[in-house]
């Protein structure tokens, strides 16, 4: 491909990327148990919201329309990147075409990569214990299901846009999501909005709201314009159903979109004008982000199309680390390292002086000791240069003219490329961030007090130390005596894993209900008074999975089946079955009124005894941290699905039916839970994914360690309660806090 300039066109510098505010947000906002703080980091997130979406729309409907207007807009301008030019960058034709257009799409998906790989993940934290029952709440629990792809590993928005990465060969920095803030191929600024979704997911009671207007405004837009580019030059290289937030990926049902409104209307009517305002503050802010970012990343696509651009990029990644050497070779008077040390703001000098060495041929790579000798296996800059920055550099020596070479004389040409996009700008939000809560908080006063604290997803110090000292005790008490006990888990994992185990088991319920059959019925009092005391647990079902709602948990090789159990617990987005809305229909036949779950008043019903909240307190805790106690969530959950499968379920059936009770809350879980292809047989599968891959040698994070961890995550169901249960309990908490 032959050129038309010597170093490059004369644009503004590249501006040092010293402000990553914006990728440390997103890294430390990507964490599953991330604990972000309230007082100056709302305070700074909001102001960041307000600043940019000044003169937004007031009516929604009009926001909508204009959202989708400029997405078309956007998205045509993007393809014509690919065809046209300018006058400083003609069209590409010919044998270099290929060339220039893989440059373009490699820049657009890296571009557009911070935010795609987490797409939906903004929805993650809305559901809650508290609220799992409210229509809204249910409509975007539906919407987000979509968006992970509910019940398949691998199948979330996010996994669909990794597949592309890969497909080009730009994934290395890609899995977990906050290693791609390692990536410098990225801008700083292009992680700018999703790190502000991010951090906004973490604290949903602050701006619920605010992330429902901003998502209704993404799924209006559909495919990030930029990727329309990348549509046009892979067609059939990527699932773009899944890329695009409006396609419902062949699902019947409301497209994203309307679903979206119907949480937005419903949310709006029950908030009020308040809430109004906070929908449009957030779609009009997403919107606002949205155009920043496109014409950023649109200006750097231009730019690339000069070869001189990519180089130049390169140069400044290198600059850092090549400064340290090269002293001692000197270019047009000066050492190279002084050069490069120029590369962190401007590397247009360094190009020229390049073009005119005798390290590069201009127009013949081939011939050039640049990328020859110099990084042959025994030159002196041997894997200093990845292949990808190889290509990078012969495409820049080839479009060199020989003649625009000597023209330019013996002077350093001064000329740079275009700027990358500018910095972060989140500095006072990281800061905020890094700086933590304003105070610790206060500490539940006791179990009933502990319940209602724990009803949101949010935190504070002081109730994030508690809950792990809660679990930490609970789980020693567990522990206690589990090898002198009955304890239905073997002693070890087998590599035939828990499928035939799980089916003794569900044999052993089923001859034990035979067994009791002539048992006689509780009374209607009795029945009445358990059904009331397990209100507090049943009425939070699925609780203990709450962190696998987490995006990367939710479609992941374990977590989607811990994820799609939780989906199925509150009704699959549908009211009518959700097991909180079916269990308070059985209460009101038995004429007992509650209130609201989340509501203090709860919490302090007099009809509920202390020890009635023990239990649920524990789901609530363990259930907060999906990673640092897998092992005992996944436990725990095959002990909960398989409890009253073929057994308890049935005898319980039978109680509610004698006395004239609806049946449905146990017939539900009788059959979901089922060992074949329900909850339970899901629940022992994702044991033996995580046991399956861990080595069968001594020490921690193996095998026997990981099995025993399970084991007691199992019993923790029902852990024993006598005297020596108990001190080890306490002593559990105490070792804790010394960690």
């Amino acid at each position: 491909m032959q050129g038309h300039q010597a170093a490059g066109p004369a644009t503004r510098p590249v501006p040092a990327r010293d402000d990553d505010s914006a990728r440390t947000v997103y890294a430390y906002a990507a964490d599953p148990e991330a604990s972000v703080p309230g007082g100056r980091f709302t305070d700074e997130v909001r102001a960041e919201l307000r600043r940019h979406a000044a003169g937004a729309e007031t009516d929604l409907d009009a926001a909508v329309r204009r959202a989708a207007d400029w997405a078309r807009t956007e998205s045509a301008r993007f393809r014509a990147l690919d065809v046209t030019g300018n006058a400083a960058h003609p069209p590409v034709t010919g044998d270099g075409a290929d060339g220039a257009r893989q440059v373009l799409v490699r820049r657009a998906v890296l571009g557009c990569a911070p935010l795609a790989l987490v797409s939906g993940a903004w929805l993650q934290w809305l559901s809650a214990p508290g609220n799992a029952d409210e229509p809204a709440v249910l409509r975007t629990l539906a919407l987000y299901a979509s968006d992970v792809g509910a019940g398949h590993p691998g199948a979330s928005r996010g996994h669909a846009y990794l597949g592309l990465l890969r497909h080009l060969r730009l994934s290395e920095n890609a899995v977990p999501r906050a290693r791609l803030t390692g990536d410098q191929r990225i801008a700083d600024r292009t992680f700018r909005f999703p790190a502000l979704l991010l951090a906004m997911s973490r604290r949903p009671d602050d701006f619920g709201a605010e992330i429902l207007g901003a998502d209704l405004c993404l799924r209006t837009v559909g495919l990030l314009p930029p990727l329309a580019l990348v549509a046009q030059a892979l067609p059939t290289e990527a699932d773009w159903a899944a890329l695009d937030l409006s396609d419902g990926r062949g699902q019947e049902g409301e497209p994203p979109p309307l679903m979206c409104r119907a949480a937005v209307d419903a949310l709006i009517a029950e908030g009020g004008p308040a809430a109004a305002e906070a929908v449009r503050l957030g779609f009009a802010w997403a919107l606002a982000e949205l155009r920043d970012w496109a014409e950023l990343l649109h200006t750097e696509l231009t730019a690339s199309k000069d070869p001189a651009y990519d180089m130049a990029e390169l140069m400044r990644l290198r600059s850092r680390e090549g400064a340290v050497y090269h002293h001692g070779f000197e270019m047009e008077g000066r050492p190279l390292s002084a050069w490069l040390a120029d590369c962190r703001t401007d590397a247009g000098p360094l190009l020229g002086v390049l073009a005119r060495s005798r390290l590069v041929k201009p127009g013949r790579s081939g011939a050039s000791s640049l990328v020859r000798g110099l990084v042959g296996e025994r030159g002196p800059m041997f894997r200093v240069f990845s292949p990808e920055d190889l290509t990078v550099i012969r495409r820049w020596i080839d479009s060199l003219s020989p003649e625009a070479v000597r023209e330019a004389g013996s002077a350093p040409d001064t000329r740079s490329p275009a700027p990358r996009p500018a910095g972060g700008e989140l500095t006072a939000v990281a800061a905020a961030l890094r700086a933590g809560a304003p105070s610790a908080g206060r500490a539940p006063a006791d179990l009933r007090d502990a319940y209602h604290l724990l009803m949101q997803r949010t935190d504070t110090p002081a109730l994030r130390a508690w809950a792990l000292d809660y679990t930490a005790g609970w789980l020693a008490r567990s522990r206690h005596g589990m090898d002198t006990g009955t304890m239905l888990l073997p002693d070890a994992w087998g590599r035939e894993g828990l499928r035939p185990w799980l089916q003794t088991q569900h044999d052993r319920h089923g001859a034990e209900f035979e067994e009791n059959a002539e048992i006689p019925l509780p009374t209607r009092e009795a029945v009445v008074e358990d059904t009331v005391q397990t209100a507090p647990l049943t009425l939070i079902d699925g609780s203990w999975l709450q962190g696998f709602t987490d995006y990367e948990q939710a479609s992941s090789e374990i977590g989607h089946s811990l994820f799609e159990t939780y989906w199925d617990e509150l009704g699959n987005g549908e009211p009518k079955l959700n097991h909180p809305l079916i269990y308070r229909e059985v209460l009101k036949e038995m004429d007992v009124e509650l209130p609201p779950t989340a509501s203090p008043e709860f919490a302090r019903w007099p009809g509920f005894y202390d020890a009635s909240f023990e239990l649920p307190v524990y789901w609530l805790c363990v259930g907060r941290f999906p990673r640092t106690f897998l092992p005992e969530v996944l436990g725990l959950n095959l002990a909960m699905e398989l409890s009253g499968v073929g057994g308890t379920y049935r005898r319980a059936r039978m109680a509610l039916k004698t006395y004239g009770f609806n049946t449905r809350f146990v017939d539900i879980h009788n059959t979901i839970d089922n060992v074949a292809t329900g909850h339970s047989a899901w629940a022992a599968d994702a044991i033996d994914t995580l046991m399956a891959a861990l080595p069968d040698t001594p020490g921690p994070g193996a095998r026997t360690e990981v099995w025993e961890r399970v084991r007691a995550g199992y019993r923790s169901l029902n852990p024993p309660s006598g005297m020596g249960a108990r001190r080890a309990a306490r002593r559990g908490r105490s070792a804790r806090r010394r960690r």
